[in-house]
């Protein structure tokens, strides 16, 4: 049995957790709020920020965890390379964990030193550098953080008048301590994916059907699987996810983001070294293995000899309706359970106006309708309400 010690406690982390546990192991579940949902099934918690390298140093001196499994971007990430040469087995790898902090790190990596298709990118400490940089990359184009969260403070900036917006609402959604923006290139692109890609401790590295998604705000809404693309494509974004984590080092799953078009090819976007919200349709029964329990295998070195694909997939998030410090209440339960349907409500303690509180997951055979089951996912998703 290892003794996992999980940064950052929400739904990600709590599929994580009940994955490990299948597994025989021991997680410590943190973050900066009590009752965070992976808190509820793990086997403790501690409450502390992790930006705070004194009191995560603490915390890893309390528990002597085998493993760190970070889940959010706001960790006070050094700090994780001092724990990663005293025996500490950090995942995917403190490498991989600190350059994809924050957009600049892997956007350059990417880019400059992979040599990967990328969108135009500049960056912005102040509204002048903000304001040269739209210049630079023409309107329209996309404005957010260096570091944030599930598309908070990204905005798509049409023209001039768009920048002070954009500027106040990408400072206010920067997580950590990295106040800086990083202006790009609006890509016309036909769809977005994720290819969720697995490292392994000895073994190849394999990747799940691509994932077809929808944001709104820069936040996922829904996702399905599999997106039919063209096989050139598929391969060419396979060669771009191995090179980059290759280049990062380390075992896990990882989320790597492309816009795909038709004219232009294959750009790379984004990438999360650990398991993707996009990846909540694999809960469908989709495949073998979860992304979850994929992570899982991966970063306790189990071999994976394979991902099957077994079925279609749609998820589709509820949201809620209402801000408040009370324990929600849910309506509309009954109503999602239909055939090959299920939900997951993930135990946030309070609610604020749009936050993510639960994902409809639906299934199909392979040669199922995907846009009908898309369809049929977020019907079940309006039917639930939060009060």
């Amino acid at each position: 049995m290892k003794k996992i010690l999980l940064l950052g406690s929400g739904e990600l982390g709590k599929e994580f957790v009940i994955a490990a546990q299948r597994l025989g192991q021991h997680v410590i579940a943190c973050d900066s709020y009590a009752g965070a949902p992976a808190m509820q099934v793990a086997d403790e918690c501690e409450v502390f920020s992790m930006l705070d390298g004194e009191a995560l140093e603490t915390v890893v001196r309390k528990h002597k965890p085998d493993i760190i499994v970070p889940e959010i971007e706001a960790i006070r990430t050094e700090k994780l390379y001092d724990f990663e040469k005293e025996g500490i087995q950090v995942t995917p790898s403190a490498r991989a964990v600190n350059f994809t902090m924050n957009r600049k790190a892997i956007r350059d990596l990417a880019a400059k030193d992979l040599g990967l298709k990328t969108a135009h990118y500049y960056y912005a400490k102040t509204f002048e550098e903000l304001k040269a940089g739209a210049d630079k990359v023409g309107f329209p184009c996309i404005v957010k953080p260096l570091m944030s969260s599930s598309g908070k403070g990204q905005s798509l900036v049409r023209g001039c008048d768009d920048l002070q917006h954009a500027w106040e609402y990408g400072m206010s959604g920067s997580r950590g301590d990295v106040k800086e923006l990083i202006i790009e290139e609006f890509i016309d692109f036909d769809y977005e994916i994720t290819l969720l890609t697995v490292t392994q401790k000895n073994g190849p590295t394999l990747f799940c059907a691509p994932i077809g998604h929808v944001q709104k705000g820069g936040d996922y809404r829904e996702s399905f699987q599999p997106i039919a693309m063209k096989e050139e494509h598929l391969k060419e974004a396979q060669r771009m996810a191995a090179a980059v984590t290759e280049a990062l080092t380390g075992a896990g799953i990882w989320g790597v983001e492309f816009f795909i078009s038709n004219k232009g090819g294959v750009y790379f976007s984004e990438l999360s070294p650990r398991p993707h919200d996009t990846g909540m349709v694999t809960l469908a029964g989709t495949q073998n293995f979860n992304e979850f329990e994929l992570h899982c295998r991966a970063v306790l070195g189990l071999p994976i000899p394979c991902i099957k694909q077994l079925r279609i997939g749609a998820s589709a998030v509820i949201l809620s309706g209402i801000a408040s410090q009370n324990q929600p209440e849910y309506t509309g339960l009954e109503k999602t359970c239909e055939e090959d349907a299920d939900i997951r409500i993930f135990g946030k303690p309070t609610t604020r106006l749009n936050r993510r509180m639960g994902v409809v997951v639906c299934n199909g055979p392979l040669d199922g309708n995907l846009n009908a089951l898309r369809e049929k996912a977020k019907r079940l998703a309006s039917y639930v309400e939060l009060k």
